[in-house]
């Protein structure tokens, strides 16, 4: 887990007091520190592309702000999209269309002439996308296929995608069958794709799926003749949530994952598709103590953000660490649960947290926010979406307002007959 500096009692980001960013943006609100996103992406870049060339995917689905994203495609980052509207936000960041890869499910054939339009490289879910694809798209479309890997892991059962019950992919045992019909069609496939989950901290599984997808990237060859450039591992990287929890070592798993496929196969360039890795991180939640609740049971503390702001903990049970950024070097002597604003009894952000004595107005800041925090937000209880906040060398920097009712009611109509 990361560690944060602290300087007269008061947690800093990016130089900046926590307490002043909340003072001058209000609460709740998603800060950012760029480099701490910079550096994350240099590590895991570095760290495949000084072994193989690799291309270093972008999951955009953790967080799709446009500052992100231009701060990452100076990085020189890739992008792993997943869907038209994903595309479009990496074209007005300044992403190459080329750089995007594509992969979608249950994917309309109305998204699939809007990527066509747009000249992205489709990575292929299923057999019935193909062929409807192949009524679209020019002679020679660039493509990979996604396959099954049979290979699953992650978090939370909700995030396992290799496993061979979820939705995503196509078989394995049907994979030679895709290839060849995708060269029939008329399709140029440039590579392999497959993906086993999110959250993973146990560097076997990607090893074991390396290994399953050397044997159809060869089998390919053997079979088809068809050389593929590009193995894409996909993402799947978790890093530390919990205190005390080891990170990933991104050397060493690029490493055993580079030198299988550079013994095993003739395939040019590895691909991988992280987000949480890159963004988790960079990115903490502030928001304000509104109530302080004791019971015969509980102490609540009642903030500003429910699971409306940050929903992974009512979702997955997910832990998020918290602290009192205001009271940043305080003793922690009392347990409290840290609860939101919303109509619901799972709308929590912690549970069970020993924290310093917490009062009204006082500054929660909870980690490890920056993927699937703002981009999985709702709008329930008619509550605007927070405001984003980037910092970088001590200066800060609005990157998304904060959603007001009008932005609540900007898209609805009433029928004039009602208006009488």
């Amino acid at each position: 887990m990361r560690e944060f500096q602290s300087v007269d009692g008061e947690m800093m980001i990016g130089g900046v007091k926590a307490s002043d960013i909340a003072k001058r943006y209000g609460t709740p609100v998603y800060v950012t520190d760029e480099e701490r996103l910079r550096s994350n992406f240099r590590r895991i870049d570095i760290a495949f592309n000084e072994r193989m060339p690799t291309r270093i995917h972008y999951a955009l689905k953790a967080n799709n702000n446009l500052s992100i994203l231009k701060i990452l495609q100076k990085e020189g980052a890739h992008i792993d999209a997943v869907s038209i509207g994903e595309v479009d936000l990496c074209l007005r960041a300044g992403f190459a269309p080329e750089k995007i890869l594509y992969t979608g499910t249950s994917v309309s054939t109305t998204e699939l002439k809007g990527l066509v339009k747009r000249k992205v490289p489709i990575n292929i879910d299923s057999i019935s996308e193909m062929r409807r694809l192949a009524e679209v798209a020019p002679e020679g479309y660039p493509i990979s296929i996604r396959v099954n890997p049979d290979v699953g892991a992650g978090h939370h059962s909700h995030v396992v995608t290799g496993a061979k019950t979820t939705k995503f992919g196509v078989p394995k045992g049907a994979i030679i069958n895709a290839y060849s019909e995708a060269l029939s069609l008329g399709f140029k496939p440039f590579g392999i794709h497959c993906h086993i989950g999110a959250g993973v901290q146990d560097v076997e599984p990607f090893l074991h799926v390396t290994d399953v997808m050397i044997d159809m990237v060869n089998e390919i060859r053997d079979v088809l003749g068809l050389h593929l450039e590009v193995l894409d591992l996909g993402g799947g990287i978790g890093i530390p949530y919990v205190p005390g929890e080891n990170e990933m070592d991104v050397w060493a798993l690029a490493e055993a994952i580079e030198s299988r496929v550079r013994d095993a196969t003739d395939v040019q360039t590895l691909a991988l598709e992280p987000g949480r890795y890159i963004v988790c991180d960079s990115t903490v939640l502030l928001t304000t103590v509104n109530d302080i609740k004791e019971t015969p049971e509980k102490r609540f503390v009642g903030v500003d953000a429910g699971f409306n702001t940050l929903i992974r903990p009512a979702f997955y049970g997910s832990y998020h660490h918290v602290a009192v950024a205001n009271k940043f070097d305080h003793p922690a002597d009392l347990v409290y649960d840290v609860v939101g604003p919303i109509c619901e009894s799972g709308d929590f952000l912690a549970k069970e947290r020993k924290l310093p004595r917490v009062a009204e107005g006082d500054l929660i800041v909870v980690y490890d926010t920056g993927a699937y925090g703002f981009s999985m937000s709702s709008n329930y209880n008619a509550r605007g979406k927070p405001a984003e906040v980037l910092v970088n060398e001590g200066e800060t920097y609005l990157i998304r307002e904060a959603e007001t009712v009008d932005d609540l009611i900007a898209h609805q109509k009433i029928p004039s007959r009602l208006m009488i």
